[in-house]
């Protein structure tokens, strides 16, 4: 649960400041674009005011450009003597993709505040706000404006419940709580566009997006620990013509393998493998599994990234003839 005590010291904050900047992580999924966007909305109408300024360094997917808002995001933050800076759906700095090239954002000195449901948050903000009991950071979002009295509009609930939905795989996964549901329904009320996150979101997909699963379909192997595991090279990208942002959604199929501990998809890009890894069992902690390679996440759930490129190996052993 968030410390109601630090949520009105973030109001005092936000209160103070001469503009506000507002951040998600870069390469933004549902839950990062919803909150930046919702959260941007919500201090419009609370600080009239105050300049806002939405700031991601990578653009959002397509599947998620219906949202109200993703054509003011920009991507270049330039601070200025008086920013409060909040941080949305960010672990870590370096997850900002902003942690080199804009080291000021992260300086002891700088008025700033952390938005997320992370266990594995490094506390890097003035202010902490973080419940890794949330499923997502779109529910802190709405939990902190309804303790503020912050109003939410239509446009503000569709934000959200965009962020709520992809973070439960459309309140399948085993994160979605009775929370959760209390949340949907508040958002629901407030006039969130329920059907027009559903077609954009689950039932949208371009041919290059498609093709590319196809590849990771196709390479799919099994391994002796019991994990689904699949790969796609910078070559795959190339000649299905698919963005990376369309790898996502993509694991879930991988996690359907019946029998599986846990699922993984490896990925090269920008010099780097990223790995995402998934699980639907409870005695498989895949953010302990990713926290071998410095990356994190929940506990069925996680990410890592190191760099590299893949290779393709193949290995063959001899066996007991039973016949």
């Amino acid at each position: 649960m968030l410390n109601l005590d630090d949520i009105r010291k973030s109001s005092e904050l936000l209160s103070r400041g001469q503009r506000l900047l507002v951040f998600c992580h870069a390469n933004p999924d549902g839950d990062a674009v919803g909150a930046l966007l919702g959260m941007s909305f919500l201090l419009e109408a609370a600080y009239p005011e105050k300049p806002v300024i939405i700031l991601c360094k990578d653009e959002p997917p397509e599947t998620l450009k219906f949202l109200p808002g993703t054509e003011r995001i920009t991507h270049e933050p330039r601070m200025q003597e008086g920013d409060v800076l909040l941080f949305l759906d960010s672990a870590e700095p370096k997850l900002t993709g902003l942690h080199e090239s804009h080291a000021e954002l992260f300086a002891d000195n700088v008025q700033s505040i952390n938005i997320d449901h992370h266990p594995t948050n490094s506390n890097f903000a003035r202010i902490n706000l973080i419940d890794p009991n949330a499923a997502s950071a779109c529910e802190i979002v709405a939990m902190i404006a309804d303790v503020l009295g912050w109003d939410i509009t239509s446009d503000i609930a569709t934000c959200l419940l965009t962020g709520v939905y992809t973070d439960t795989g459309g309140l399948l996964h085993s994160n979605t709580s009775v929370q959760v549901y209390r949340t949907v329904a508040r958002l629901l009320r407030a006039g969130a566009a329920q059907q027009e996150i559903v077609k954009h979101v689950f039932r949208t997909a371009k041919p290059s997006t498609l093709k590319l699963w196809g590849r990771v379909l196709e390479k799919i192997s099994i391994t002796e620990e019991g994990g689904a595991v699949s790969a796609v090279t910078k070559g795959d990208f190339a000649a299905t013509g698919a963005d990376y942002s369309e790898l996502t959604g993509a694991i879930d199929y991988l996690n359907a393998v019946p029998g599986m501990r846990f699922s993984m998809i490896l990925s090269e890009r920008d010099g780097q493998v990223k790995g995402s890894i998934r699980t639907l069992r409870d005695d498989v902690d895949v953010a302990e599994m990713a926290g071998k390679f410095d990356g994190g996440g929940h506990k069925k759930a996680a990410g890592f990234a190191l760099p590299g490129k893949l290779k393709s190996e193949v290995r063959w052993k001899v066996v007991e003839d039973d016949s």
